[in-house]
């Protein structure tokens, strides 16, 4: 079978690659899963959009996709960077008096069921770090057996200097060793390392510590970098394809996985690197302390301060695709409800579409069909450029407006270019973009161009009947109320007045 050239941007040189699969017509995909002690975010939807693309898109050129997303239950400390704080999980079961395990499946459930709304599909395989503490020892005792960890009072860490001699440390993230050591200082309770920037691959646990399991070194718990190394070569082999995550997690998370995959076994983990980029709110960064943190939950409901009205799952999710994976999004009221109209026009259009017959009379408009045939493989062309949904969301308009110039204009194209149209539009809209539709009863605002379209075809028969009066009347109670019609030599059209 003949694939499609895909190209993706590779984290690890910075530019474009062509992408080939380690085995010819299949994909190992891993992703960074969220850490389930919260509530599921903005920035957990970002990524979970992202990859999903990748997946959908992958899969409907023909390849089988193995898509592992993990989710991290164990392992990841406060203060990630220097490794201090309590485990995030522990310190939530502490405050709510629950097991930790509760409070993992708690928000495990809600991350699940938030991604559900959003039309995320499910991966393939999806484990927990707590699953998986074997297969995590097994590989932290390969490393020390090559000699780059140490074991340092019950916990292990990873021997970064020593690693540096030998492999490029700072590949992906480009930090430089010299300056990290540079800048490090030393910390309570990290007098056991070596070198303030060695991570932990197992840390032992306190006698007062509610995770913990037994090790070669003593009761503890896994470092949190190693979890992904030690699940995503479990599932996928050694090296797979894709990697992907927040831009956030290029240091020290991926940056370590590279190191501990190539102390382990002499090779690097994966072929390319892909990460999204960061979310804002109106312009700043978003934080609790700063009263500007939004929960899917809360944006779903518009029970937030900041929110002016509850935005759909779909809007949400049309929102992350009309901009690059690879570049920031901000959200705003304003922006939200862009999108909103948006992709509503756009769904509708499956409607107009898949209702367009081949006219059997008149001449073929050969420029419209090449349009047409042009604007489908357009689809194809950006979103096999390094996952382009804006551009693809422009072409998918484009077929739109195209459409409406064949039903309006009752052009004739070849059935095949009709055919090709329709099923393009259908197929890049649902099933690779992942738009759809929530069963639940309309807004005014949804239910607003259903209205307007009601009233321009009363209006529009009344014109054709010379019945003026009533055809002015429509005109002025709509301006009365800040609707402007435009009559053109096409259709008809309306704008609310600018106030």
């Amino acid at each position: 079978m003949q694939y499609r050239p895909v190209y993706i941007k590779n984290s690890l040189k910075g530019e474009k690659e062509l992408f080939v699969p380690v085995v010819k017509g299949k994909v190992g995909m891993y992703v960074c899963g969220p850490t389930v002690y919260g509530e599921p975010h903005l920035g957990h939807a970002r990524s979970a959009i992202t990859f999903d693309i990748a997946f959908r898109y992958l899969r409907f050129l023909g390849y089988k996709v193995r898509y592992v997303r993990n989710i991290t239950d164990v392992g990841h400390l406060e203060d990630e960077l220097n490794e201090q704080g309590e485990d995030k999980i522990a310190k939530k079961a502490r405050i709510e008096q629950l097991e930790p395990m509760e409070v993992a499946q708690y928000y495990t459930n809600l991350y699940r069921d938030m991604m559900s709304k959003l039309n995320v599909l499910p991966p393939s395989i999806e484990p927990t770090a707590s699953g998986h503490i074997v297969e995590q020892i097994e590989m932290i005792e390969q490393i020390i057996a090559n000699g780059f960890a140490y074991e340092s009072e019950g916990s292990v860490y990873f021997d970064v200097v020593k690693y540096a001699k030998r492999y490029n440390y700072g590949q992906l993230s480009g930090r430089v060793l010299d300056d990290l050591l540079s800048g490090s200082r030393t910390l309570d309770g990290q007098d056991q390392k070596k070198n303030p920037v060695d991570f932990a691959l197992w840390k032992k646990a306190d006698t007062g510590h509610i995770m913990q399991w037994r090790s070669p070194w003593g009761i503890g718990f896994p470092g949190w970098h190693i979890e992904c190394s030690a699940m995503s070569i479990k599932y996928l082999g050694l090296p797979f394809d894709i990697h992907g995550g927040g831009m956030d997690l290029k240091f020290p998370h991926h940056e370590a996985e590279i190191a501990q995959c190539y102390a382990a076994f002499d090779r690097a983990p994966v072929h390319y690197w892909m990460h999204n980029n960061m979310v804002t709110l109106d312009g700043q960064k978003m934080a609790k302390s700063k009263g500007n943190f939004i929960s899917l939950g809360k944006m779903f409901s518009g029970d937030h301060p900041l929110l002016e009205k509850a935005y759909s799952p779909m809007t949400l999710r049309f929102v992350m695709l009309q901009a690059h994976y690879g570049s920031t999004i901000d959200f705003s009221n304003q922006t939200m409800k862009a999108a909103e109209v948006a992709s509503v026009k756009l769904f509708r259009g499956l409607k107009l579409i898949g209702g367009l017959q081949a006219i059997k009379s008149g001449n073929v408009n050969d420029d419209v069909s090449n349009r047409i045939l042009i604007t489908c493989e357009g689809c194809y062309e950006k979103m096999s450029d390094d996952f382009n949904t804006a551009e693809t969301i422009a072409n998918l308009f484009e077929l739109l407006r195209l459409a409406n110039k064949l039903k309006e204009d009752q052009i004739s194209v070849p059935k095949e270019t009709l055919t090709m149209l329709q099923n393009t539009y259908r197929s890049f809209l649902t099933d690779v973009l992942g738009v759809c539709y929530e069963n639940k009863t309309s807004t005014q605002d949804e239910l607003l161009p259903d209205v307007m379209d009601v009233l321009i075809e009363v209006r529009q028969k009344a014109r054709a009947n010379k019945d003026f009066t009533f055809s002015d009347f429509i005109r002025g109670r709509l301006s009365d109320i800040g609707i402007q019609i435009h009559d053109g030599k096409e259709k008809t059209a309306y704008e609310f007045n600018k106030k």
